[in-house]
């Protein structure tokens, strides 16, 4: 292992983060590690930064004698969520860990007894991939600093493997893999570098990761999901999936379940769960309900992957009235976005829809019908019950389709449709598609 130090410049930092570092190391020693390193080095901008995280050799203990507000999250791991009275915003929180050297992990997910260290090496040893086992050492106080520095700890080249697009696993690969299930899925998440491009697999960690996916198994379903869904915000989703599917993850963590890579991905990660899934012959409700117990979704999420599976095969009706019926029946300029780029990936041409919509501008009476159930059983001498209903929701299609803006024009129009001569049953009603 080479020790390769280099000055970076630590102007990123938060100034709350200044004021937990310079107060560790009041005490002890502190070091800015994970993500932020190895996104300052990947010149990512401020916005796209992750939140610090920070190494330390003081004890969870000591920490939190120091930070009161604070939360012990994990101590038996080491890991305080540390909150601060020095500042403004009582919202901040950061991650502070003790320094750790770890025994066995036999569950695959948390190792059996954790030993707290004094040295920096031998907790960066320890960590998954070498691109997020880099350090900075501190030089001086950072609150008010404007030209704050800190040192390079890189035992593991992960500068080198963040040049070079590669990932690869901190020292064994097959030991890494095999000490943690989660750490498959990670994999694929860190080969995601946003507008920067799309990191390889290392070989050696490629072949890992195809012989320990029964290490998946040992990792909760939450966790699978979320770092599924992380994945399927990115800006390289498909790609990433692809790999995902050559190296058997999909088939262990969602059997049996038909996955569709032609598809083209969004940035949405439902609608591209769901574009995933658009070659499966389940219908919405078996699918939402597969799917919500592999990855213990949501109610919400669950319900959204009904919505978006059921309009699989659709023949996009692009006439004004279908635009206005599917702003009626889609209140919410999220959920219409949504449907749009589902069907967009499935490769229905959306184009001239969308045009449509853009120029439709809003219903002018809302979303609500203008016609009252009284007053339209005086007007027509039906009793209340399931044939005045139905009228009523004929009423309130033709509202939205001809875009009516008052009651009075709708009760004019109700002597152009037959509705004293039809069977109720027939009658049509407001929905989309």
């Amino acid at each position: 292992m080479e020790d390769a130090r280099r000055k970076i410049s630590l102007s990123l930092l938060k100034d709350e983060d200044r004021i937990v570092l310079d107060r560790l190391r009041e005490f002890g020693d502190a070091w800015i590690v994970g993500g932020w390193v190895r996104d300052v080095l990947s010149g990512f901008s401020l916005e796209l930064i992750d939140d610090i995280d920070i190494a330390t050799n003081l004890t969870p203990d000591e920490v939190k004698a120091i930070f009161p507000r604070s939360i012990m999250v994990g101590e038996k791991f080491g890991t305080v969520i540390v909150r601060i009275d020095e500042c403004d915003n009582r919202d901040y929180e950061c991650e502070v860990t003790t320094l750790r050297e770890d025994g066995g992990y036999s569950d695959g997910r948390r190792p059996e007894n954790v030993i707290f260290g004094q040295e920096i090496e031998d907790d960066l040893a320890r960590r998954d991939f070498t691109v997020n086992a880099m350090a900075i050492d501190l030089n001086g106080k950072m609150v008010g600093n404007d030209k704050a520095q800190g040192e390079l700890l890189d035992f593991w080249e992960g500068e080198a493997d963040l040049e070079s697009g590669l990932l690869r696993a901190v020292g064994d690969a097959e030991k890494r893999i095999g000490e943690d299930g989660l750490r498959v899925m990670r994999a694929f998440r860190f080969l995601e570098s946003g507008e920067f491009g799309l990191r390889n697999l290392d070989s050696d960690l490629s072949n890992a990761i195809s012989s320990n996916l029964e290490m998946l198994e040992m990792v909760s379903k939450e966790r699978i999901w979320s770092e599924l869904g992380k994945i399927l915000r990115g800006h390289h989703s498909k790609e990433i999936i692809e790999k995902m599917h050559d190296h058997g993850v999909l088939d262990k963590i969602l059997p049996g379940v038909s996955v569709n890579l032609g598809v083209h991905h969004s940035r949405d990660h439902m609608v591209n769960l769901a574009l995933m899934c658009s070659s499966e012959t389940l219908d919405g409700s078996e699918l939402s309900e597969k799917l919500a117990g592999y990855l213990r979704l949501s109610k919400k999420e669950t319900a959204t992957l009904f919505l978006l599976h059921e309009l699989r095969g659709l023949e996009l009706d692009n006439s004004i009235k279908s635009v206005r019926r599917f702003m009626a029946t889609h209140h919410d300029q999220s959920s219409r976005m949504m449907i749009l780029e589902y069907l967009s990936g499935t490769g229905v041409e959306t184009g001239e829809f969308e045009s449509c919509y853009q120029s439709a501008g809003e219903l002018r009476a809302g979303n609500l019908p203008l016609m009252d159930g009284n007053l339209l059983s005086s007007l027509t001498g039906i009793d209340p019950g399931r044939k005045l209903g139905r009228l009523k929701d004929w009423l309130y299609r033709i509202q939205v389709e001809e875009d009516v803006e008052n009651r009075e024009s709708l009760i004019s129009m109700m002597d152009e449709i037959p509705w004293k001569e039809q069977e109720f049953a027939d009658w049509p009603v407001l929905s989309w598609p």
